[in-house]
């Protein structure tokens, strides 16, 4: 799943839901190649009904196929803590281990973040348009090597629910280090900005 160049990404529409579902698509064919489970851990997820959920701990891991069971290892996970101004969240590999980091910019129209990897080297800027809808993947010389894009997905959805659906396409040909980072950010923008 980590070598190609484009995911769909579909966040599950629920009522009143405390934890987020996210199906990874073939953007082509629809046909599921993974999925992303949000697990905030019990305590965490009852404190979302009196607190703002973009502060509060959570965790999403990342597996491979439509249906994991409780016993599956995921791809990658990633872990953010308590926030108030400036987000970190930790990119860990299947068994726990850091690979890299995304830490947010405070002031910024449209949403930021910078994605490390595992030595501390700042590998991408993650830059958002002024509506906050559209995101750049840029390299240190200010290259284009992804997107991120919102898609509409229907007056109904858009007006009544917070479930998005986005578009992540990475240039060149990432290696999956790099893909594991840049798929990490796309998920990563819904719960840094746009959850409530």
């Amino acid at each position: 799943m980590l070598s190609r160049k484009t995911y769909f990404i579909r966040e599950h529409v629920g009522f009143l839901k405390l934890t987020d579902t996210f199906d990874i698509l073939d953007p082509e064919t629809q046909d599921q190649l993974g999925i992303a489970k949000e697990k905030p851990g019990a305590f965490f997820k009852l404190l979302r009904l009196l607190v703002n959920k973009r502060i509060l701990p959570t965790k999403v891991f990342i597996y491979e196929g439509s249906d994991p069971d409780d016993e599956s290892k995921p791809l990658f996970s990633i872990e953010r803590g308590f926030t108030l101004f400036r987000s970190k969240i930790n990119v860990c590999n299947a068994d726990g281990g850091i690979v890299g980091w995304l830490q947010s910019k405070v002031f910024t129209l449209g949403g930021a973040f910078r994605v490390f990897d595992v030595d501390g080297r700042e590998v991408a800027l993650v830059k958002g348009d002024w509506k906050g809808w559209n995101f750049r993947f840029l390299d240190s010389s200010e290259n284009e090597i992804g997107t991120i894009t919102k898609k509409w997905s229907g007056i109904g959805k858009e007006l009544f629910t917070s479930a998005d659906n986005y578009m992540i396409s990475l240039n060149g040909e990432p290696e999956p280090a790099q893909a594991t980072l840049l798929l990490a950010a796309g998920l990563a923008i819904d719960t840094v900005y746009k959850e409530k």
